[in-house]
């Protein structure tokens, strides 16, 4: 008994003296950042609704007995969506990547969808980077601003906003201009 207490005793000493002998190791280094960058991107996104390839599609829909809200889309209606983002207006642009992701009609008396969006470049000066959206889309507004809460690639750590403009609506079709302004670094 009195041997156990005894390594106890000499355990107890040579472990304090190793965490005092001891000490952190850190190299410091100053803290450089990268310059800020800003960039503007100019394109147009298509979206296809209820036709052969449709880009947008119902997903989920809420089992609600009447549509309150004077629109053709139920209130709590969830789409998937896959548009190309394109260089023009026109159907037969230069696709430059696509915008994916979902949008949820959330407005009881009005339009209003909350969307996810990630704009993935796919061609060009971004290829392989991407910005995500996620913010209040009021759709029926002709111009809209939604925000810009990160990225990746060379576009890691954005911030920003982009300005929607409805360019073309009709029953199958949207067309959207899309200028975004970017920070990152």
């Amino acid at each position: 008994m009195r041997g156990t207490l005894m390594l106890i005793w000499i355990l107890i000493v040579c472990l304090s003296l190793v965490a005092v002998q001891c000490q952190y190791y850190s190299k410091s280094r100053p803290y450089h950042p990268k310059p800020v960058k800003v960039t503007h991107l100019h394109f147009f996104f298509h979206e296809t609704l209820g036709r052969e390839n449709p880009t947008a599609v119902v997903i989920a829909q809420a089992n609600i007995p009447s549509n309150d809200n004077n629109s053709s889309v139920p209130f709590a209606t969830l789409y998937a969506l896959d548009d190309p983002l394109k260089i023009g207006p026109e159907h037969d642009s230069e696709v430059i990547g696509n915008a994916q992701g979902l949008a949820v009609f959330a407005g009881t008396n009005t339009t209003d969808a909350v969307m996810y969006v990630d704009f993935a470049f796919t061609t060009g000066k971004f290829n392989g980077s991407s910005l995500s959206i996620f913010s209040r889309n009021p759709i029926r507004e002709v111009e809209r601003e939604v925000a810009v809460i990160g990225g990746r690639g060379q576009f890691k750590m954005a911030t920003g906003f982009a300005l929607l403009k409805a360019y073309f609506i009709n029953s199958t079709n949207v067309i959207n201009e899309c200028n975004v302004t970017v920070i990152h670094y």
